[in-house]
């Protein structure tokens, strides 16, 4: 009886692992290489490495990007989605809203407009005056919250096509 070889088993595995285990709304392109995910036009990409606020922010920015913006339902879901595909789990992650400049004027760090919002009951709310930065996936409805901006967190960066 002949034995298979370690990479006949591998290659036989793979090929009948269902490809369902990647959301087909989240596609990778082109235009979004490497660890990058395309959704709505623009790439983004989980980072699992917990950080501060503001050094999630830059290091966004030495990707080319900046910590993400959302500007719809559909585009949270899939936000969501990915950071589910990367850490099996709704894990609570920084995204690009601030007020530091000012309270209650939320700001997005890539400048775009901000006008969809999905916050949690009662949020935000600024506990002890020292929540200003953005963080989804809270609580139960893995809703959104402004928490204190030194907390180090996962990430969510995003970069134009």
């Amino acid at each position: 009886m002949r034995m298979l070889t370690v990479p006949t088993l591998v290659y036989a595995m793979l090929a009948l692992t269902p490809a369902a285990a990647v959301s087909h709304l989240v596609k990778r392109s082109a235009s979004c290489s490497g660890r990058w995910s395309e959704v709505s036009g623009r790439c983004f990409q989980y980072i699992p490495r917990s950080l501060s606020w503001a050094r999630a922010e830059r290091n966004c920015e030495s990707l080319g990007g900046n910590l993400a913006s959302v500007h719809n339902i559909m585009e949270y879901q899939e936000i969501q989605r990915l950071i589910m595909t990367a850490s099996y789990g709704y894990k609570e992650t920084w995204i690009g809203g601030s007020d530091a400049q000012e309270e209650n004027q939320w700001l997005w760090s890539d400048g775009t407009p901000f006008i969809y919002v999905n916050w949690c009951p009662g949020e935000p709310n600024n506990h002890m005056g020292e929540q200003h930065c953005l963080r989804i996936n809270h609580a139960a409805q893995k809703c959104w919250d402004d928490f204190q901006c030194h907390t180090p967190k996962p990430s969510v960066c995003a970069k134009k096509i």
